[in-house]
C-alpha cells in the first residue's frame, strides 16, 4: 500500500513542512501523527508565509485531505485560531478531519509545564510550555481528555472532574497555585470549544484505510524528529511523544504493510533549540552567519537556535532508526558565503572512535567531533533548479553526505519558496 512517511533526522526544524507541501503534490492525504502545537512549519507560497502548528501542511492543496490523527494532543483553541488564520487567507479547512481519539491539550497543561520548568531552574529542559507534556503525561495515565469528550458534555464534566481532582493537589501543594475550576472550564468548553470543532471529528482510522487500500498516496508527517525523541534522543532533553517513523503507524492507526517510502529531512548544517548535547556546535561567527542568513528563530517561541556543522554520526542513525530510503537536504543555499564547509564523520570518546552515535548517552557530552572539510562555492543556489546547475563544490559536499548516510539525496532545496527545489538523485 501507498504510504509515505516525512521524518526529522536531527533536532527539529529540518524543513519537514517545506519538503510535505512538494511531496503533498502527489499525495491524496497528509496526516499529523504525534506532537502538538509545540511544533512549527513554515512555508512560502507565492510570497506568502504560512505558518501551520498542528494542521497539516497538505491543507494548501485543494486535493488533501489533511488529518490530525490519534496519536497528536491538541489544543483545541490553538487549533480553532489556526483554521480562522487560513481562512482568512482563503485556505478552506472544510476537508480537515480530527481524531477522536486525540488528546486535548488544556489550560492546566500549559500553567503545569510552566510551573514544572520554572521549579528546574539551571537544570531546564528547554520546553516550549505549550502543555504538551503534562498532556502526554495524563494520557499515560489515563486521566487525560480526547477529543470525542466533547461530543459528551456530561462525561466531558466527569472526565474534567475527574482530572482535576488529581491535578489541582499537585497545582495547590506542590506548586502554590490556585488550582483550576473544573466547572468553569466545562462550560467554557462547552460553549465556545466544542460547537466549533465537532464537525472536523470523524473516523480517520478507517478513512485512511479506505483510502491506502483504493491505491491513494497517503504522507504521513511527523513533528519534531528523531534526536528529540522520547526513546532514542538526547533523553533527559527531548519531547513528550516519538517522532520516529515507527510512530506513524500508532500515531495514526496504520499497520507497517502500508510503508513504502521513507522520507528523511536533514537540513544542510545542523540547529537545535534548548538544553542538551550539540557536539558540532558553533559559538563564532560562522555560527552567528548561520543564524542570520538562516533565519534561524523558532516559528513558535522565536528563541535564537544553536547552530552546527552537519553531523553525518547523527544522521547515519536517524538513518537506521527510521529505514530511510532516502534524504531531502534543506536550505543548501544558507552555506552560499562560506569559504570552508565542514561535516562531522565520527566522534571520538576517551581515544575511541565512534561513527554511530555512542550506545550511553553520556557519552555524548564528552564526544569530540572528527571533521571532514570542503572548499564553499561560494556563489548564490536561489536560483537553480536543476542539478545540472549546481557547482562543482555544492555536488561534491550533496554526494559525500549521500555517501556518509548511506542513502540517496532526493531532493535539495535551496530557498524557502514552494518552488525553490531541485531533484539530485534519479
Amino acid at each position: 500500500m501507498p504510504g509515505s512517511i516525512v521524518v526529522g533526522t536531527q533536532w527539529g526544524d529540518e524543513g519537514k513542512g517545506r519538503v510535505v507541501d512538494v511531496v503533498a503534490r502527489e499525495c491524496a492525504h497528509v496526516v499529523r501523527y504525534q506532537g502538538g502545537h509545540n511544533a512549527g512549519h513554515t512555508l512560502v507560497v507565492d510570497g506568502e508565509t504560512f505558518a501551520l502548528q498542528l494542521i497539516p501542511s497538505g491543507i494548501l492543496y485543494d486535493h488533501v485531505v489533511p488529518i490530525i490523527g490519534n496519536g497528536v494532543v491538541v489544543d483545541p483553541y490553538v487549533l480553532l485560531a489556526e483554521i480562522d488564520a487560513l481562512s482568512e487567507k482563503g485556505v478552506d479547512c472544510a476537508r480537515l478531519m480530527l481524531s477522536p481519539q486525540a488528546h486535548l491539550v488544556l489550560p492546566y497543561h500549559q500553567i503545569l509545564d510552566e510551573l514544572a520548568e520554572a521549579q528546574l531552574g539551571a537544570n531546564k529542559i528547554g520546553t516550549t510550555k505549550r502543555g504538551i507534556g503534562p498532556a502526554y503525561a495524563d494520557k499515560a495515565s489515563r486521566i487525560g481528555i480526547r477529543v470525542e469528550d466533547l461530543l459528551d458534555p456530561d462525561h466531558l464534566r466527569l472526565r474534567l472532574n475527574s482530572a482535576l481532582a488529581e491535578r489541582n493537589v499537585l497545582l495547590r501543594d506542590v506548586y502554590g497555585h490556585e488550582g483550576v475550576d473544573p466547572d468553569a472550564l466545562a462550560d467554557e468548553l462547552i460553549r465556545e470549544v466544542a460547537p466549533r470543532v465537532a464537525p472536523y471529528i470523524g473516523d480517520t482510522i478507517g478513512h485512511l484505510h479506505e483510502a491506502l487500500h483504493a491505491g491513494q498516496r497517503v504522507l504521513f508527517e511527523g513533528a519534531q524528529a528523531t534526536f528529540l525523541d522520547l526513546d532514542h534522543g538526547t533523553y533527559p532533553f527531548v519531547t513528550s511523544s516519538n517522532p520516529v517513523a515507527g510512530y506513524a503507524l500508532v500515531g495514526s492507526g496504520i499497520g507497517p504493510g502500508a510503508i513504502d517510502q521513507v522520507i528523511g529531512i536533514a537540513k544542510a548544517y545542523l540547529t537545535r533549540v534548548g538544553s542538551g548535547p550539540f557536539v558540532t556546535e558553533l559559538n563564532d561567527e560562522v555560527g552567528d552567519l548561520l543564524v542570520d542568513v538562516g533565519r534561524e528563530y523558532g516559528t513558535n517561541t522565536g528563541r535564537r537556535r544553536r547552530v552546527g556543522w552537519f553531523d553525518a554520526v547523527m544522521a547515519r542513525q536517524a538513518v537506521r532508526l527510521n529505514a530511510c530510503t532516502e534524504i531531502a537536504l534543506t536550505k543548501l543555499d544558507v552555506l552560499d558565503q562560506l569559504e570552508t564547509i565542514k561535516v562531522c564523520v565520527a566522534y571520538e570518546v576517551d581515544g575511541q572512535r565512534y561513527e554511530y552515535l555512542p550506545h550511553l548517552r553520556r557519552m555524548h557530552d564528552r564526544a569530540q567531533p572528527v571533521y571532514a572539510e570542503f572548499p564553499g562555492w561560494q556563489r548564490d543556489l536561489s536560483e537553480v533548479t536543476k542539478r545540472e546547475d549546481l557547482p562543482r563544490e555544492a555536488v561534491e559536499y550533496i554526494s559525500f553526505l549521500e555517501r556518509q548516510m548511506g542513502v540517496p539525496v532526493r531532493f535539495v532545496c535551496v530557498g524557502p519558496g514552494r518552488e525553490q527545489y531541485l531533484r539530485f538523485a534519479a
